[in-house]
């Protein structure tokens, strides 16, 4: 009895083993997408090897950034080396983004929507998904300034945060004048651009005298290189 016991426990631990290696296989590779998501309408912004797709905001070859083992980094330099930069298509205007992004400590950064080029900098017209270390960050910063926050418009709700050096998920997604940001799977922002409501805090915002900023119907995707290392993976669109 005892030897069948045994026998019938490394069975288990065998089969356990086997699961374990066909769950690891399963796991997707960086900067790539399934056979469902490409019949699904995603397409990648970023490969994991060079920024083909991608220009300086108002400009163009980046400089600056940089790609190391399937991760895009900013200059990380904190001065704006490597200046903003946008897809270079940029008729992004109903969709899902998703993407995955990480803050050293003290950094600060933003991933923008329905940019237009023209404006001198992104943050002129492009909407702001806010990135930052918010946990760490060494003096007082104000809600709508939060990691998820639609920038000095819409404080993110739900601690979602993790804190600087963990990987975290974002999604945004924007449907007409819908916009909703998703943080680590919490919805923290669900607003209507354009409302009554959007042009009350606009008039009482940052913004209240860009004319250009959070007008634009669509637009191209941009990424900020502003205070600090930002990193990002994983980062793909859809249209809806």
């Amino acid at each position: 009895m005892s030897l069948m016991s045994c026998g019938s426990g490394t069975n288990k631990k065998a089969s356990d083993k086997k699961q374990e290696v066909k769950e690891q296989k399963a796991e997707p590779a960086l900067n790539t997408l399934t056979a469902e998501e490409k019949a699904a309408g995603w397409e990648l912004l970023f490969n994991g090897k060079d920024l083909s797709g991608w220009k300086k905001y108002n400009d163009g070859e980046v400089k600056g950034w940089s790609v190391k083992d399937g991760i895009l980094n900013n200059s990380g330099t904190g001065s704006d080396h490597g200046g903003d930069i946008i897809t270079k298509k940029q008729d992004y205007k109903d969709f899902e983004l998703y993407l995955e992004w990480k803050v050293n400590p003290k950094s600060n950064s933003g991933v923008f929507y329905h940019a237009i080029e023209g404006p001198e900098k992104i943050y002129e017209s492009g909407i702001e998904y806010q990135l930052i270390d918010g946990l760490g960050w060494p003096s007082k910063i104000h809600a709508d300034q939060h990691s998820g926050a639609l920038y000095a418009m819409y404080a993110p709700k739900g601690n979602a945060e993790k804190p600087a050096g963990e990987w975290n998920t974002t999604r945004i997604i924007v449907k007409g004048p819908h916009v909703e940001h998703w943080l680590n799977g919490v919805k923290v922002v669900d607003c209507e651009m354009w409302s009554k409501d959007w042009y009350e805090r606009k008039a009482k915002s940052k913004w209240k005298d860009i004319k250009e900023w959070g007008e634009a119907k669509q637009g191209g995707i941009g990424l900020q290189d502003h205070g600090g290392l930002t990193q990002f993976r994983n980062f793909k669109i859809r249209r809806l």
